[in-house]
């Protein structure tokens, strides 16, 4: 088995924490768009009262990058897996 194959088969045994880590960054979302329409509202309530708050509600989407990888990555898994699957029960058959 190379490389490539080892990393996948380890990766579908971690698909739970892929998930767990997509369920975290989403909810990280919800204060983010809470400071983002007091922005575009201009209301002054959450953001621009401090600037490291900013920074790390700014930052948020940045994290959105790990999310939309796993995603990419779980599709990939489970598809193969599909397709290995197929696979298998055209020889059986």
């Amino acid at each position: 088995m190379n490389a490539w194959n080892k990393f996948w088969k380890w990766y579908e045994n971690k698909i739970l924490g892929s998930i767990i880590v997509i369920a975290v960054i989403q909810f990280i979302q919800v204060p983010h768009m809470v400071w983002n329409a007091d922005l575009m509202l201009e209301a002054g309530l959450v953001s621009r009262v401090h600037p490291v708050i900013d920074w790390f509600l700014y930052g948020v989407d940045l994290i959105e990058i790990v999310s939309i990888v796993n995603v990419g990555m779980i599709m990939y898994s489970l598809l193969k897996k599909r397709q290995s699957q197929k696979r298998l029960a055209a020889k059986a058959a």
